[in-house]
């Protein structure tokens, strides 16, 4: 294995043998050098693992030398060392990039320690910026399954447009990447994507926040504000959680998409915008406009082009990717030592139903990762919330392994068809299997279609 290269800056001999002695004792490479102006080039020249630091030194200070590396600290951490620092020295060095803080007299212990710390963790950060390189960024929606390919083939064809969206799917899904993704594609990509949380915010204040105010419109409108609508001007608007508006909210919506332009709240100046809507909400609108809960004709003008986003139980073949691509995340971010997941608990990630969906995946993976104390996590460690048919059929935990994927592909196969409502066509297009495929398994697991 290659020796990691360590870095030593300081103008103290005794400190520079010391470390380089301790260093060298643990497998390391180590470069020492006694000023800054050579030690800040060897920085900007050379690739190091790791740079020690002494915040004083006799030509330069040490965080100017921080300050000069700029981007490189992004590539290598660096750890500060000083005998009489204060607080705000250290509170600086870390906002200009260093990773750690130590004081002198150095601890053996100590050292080693912060050393094999800091490289673990620039480890981490590179593994989730190989998964951002890879996906473009971590917004990115991961997976190589069926429905994740006809997903970004409808978004690529989709994003250039200035078509309105309406993105459906359950909680969890990923909807609000969706819109992202249609943004980040779109000939407004350099214009900002205006968000609103239609669910989050009090209906007496949610025109407000769309629409703007005038000055002394009401109670508390102290001065004009400018609205999502006209700040997404030329931009993007996205309009979630669109199913919780309510009905005077949504015929204001409705206008301003007719019409092209709105008023402020107390004001009587017409405002144009040219913002492309995207929309997005868990619920079932068909239904929500049988009871008259949701506009027919805002229903129309949103859902110019539907996009579903899958659920998780529906792409089971793409949680390995998402829990290692998650797990690697959670571990930079908590700064722990990476882990892997065991062969049997892969299974069990697949085999659950995951009725939280890739949101539920996430939050299991960052539990795991801060309780968990082995190298490798097994499925004794995951705690999963239980859906509301989860119990109807076991997941088979001491049988072979063939009968354990049995079961799992019979329960998929039963899940899709009650998605479906027992149309056989449907399910089997989105299992991206061949009808007669399907009528087969079917007859082997001994499954009786009954369409509702």
């Amino acid at each position: 294995m290659k020796k990691r290269r360590v870095l030593v800056i300081d103008d103290e001999r005794r400190v520079r043998e010391t470390l380089s002695l301790i260093l060298t004792d643990e497998g390391y490479a180590v470069t020492s050098v006694d000023t800054g102006a050579e030690g800040l080039r060897r920085i900007l020249e050379e690739r190091f693992d790791l740079v020690f630091l002494d915040v004083w030194l006799k030509d330069r200070d040490g965080l100017s030398i921080l300050e000069a590396a700029g981007k490189r600290l992004a590539q290598v951490p660096v750890v500060m060392i000083s005998g009489h620092a204060n607080v705000e020295t250290a509170v600086r060095a870390v906002r200009l990039g260093a990773d750690d803080f130590l004081e002198k007299p150095l601890s053996l212990e100590r050292v080693l320690l912060t050393a094999k710390k800091s490289i673990e963790r620039r480890d981490l950060l590179a593994q989730v910026e190989s998964f951002k390189g890879t996906h473009e960024s971590s917004e990115t929606l991961l997976g190589e399954s069926a429905p994740m390919r006809r997903l970004r083939d409808e978004i690529a064809r989709i994003a250039p447009t200035d078509a309105r969206v309406l993105i459906t799917g359950e909680n969890g899904t990923g909807k609000e990447l969706v819109a992202r993704a249609l943004h980040r594609l779109s000939g407004r990509a350099d214009a900002p994507l205006v968000e609103v949380n239609c669910a989050a915010i009090p209906e007496e204040l949610i025109e407000s926040e769309l629409f703007g105010h005038e000055k002394g419109s009401f109670t508390g409108a102290a001065e004009e504000r400018r609205g999502k609508f006209e700040e997404s001007d030329g931009a993007t608007l996205f309009l979630d959680e669109v199913g919780d508006m309510s009905p005077k909210t949504q015929a204001k919506v409705l206008r301003a998409l007719q019409e092209g332009r709105f008023t402020r709240v107390g004001g009587t100046r017409a405002i144009s915008s040219d913002a492309r809507v995207l929309s997005a909400t868990n619920k079932d609108l068909a239904g929500e406009m049988g009871r008259g809960a949701f506009r027919e004709d805002l229903y129309f003008r949103l859902a110019v082009v539907p996009i579903e986003v899958p659920a998780l139980r529906d792409r089971y073949e793409d949680i390995p990717l998402l829990a290692r691509h998650f797990l690697a995340e959670a571990s930079a971010r908590f700064h722990r030592k990476p882990k892997a997941l065991s062969p049997a608990a892969l299974e069990a990630l697949q085999a659950h139903r995951w009725p939280g969906n890739v949101r539920e995946l996430k939050n299991l993976v960052e539990r795991v990762v801060i309780l968990s104390a082995g190298e490798q996590i097994a499925p004794e460690e995951f705690h999963f919330r239980r859906g509301t048919d989860e119990a109807e059929v076991p997941v088979p935990t001491e049988a072979p392994l063939r009968d354990a994927r049995e079961e799992f592909e019979r329960r998929y196969i039963l899940a899709a068809l009650r998605r479906h409502r027992g149309n056989v066509s449907r399910a089997a297009e989105a299992l991206d299997l061949e009808r007669s495929n399907l009528y087969r398994k079917l007859k082997s697991y001994g499954i009786e279609v009954e369409r509702e």
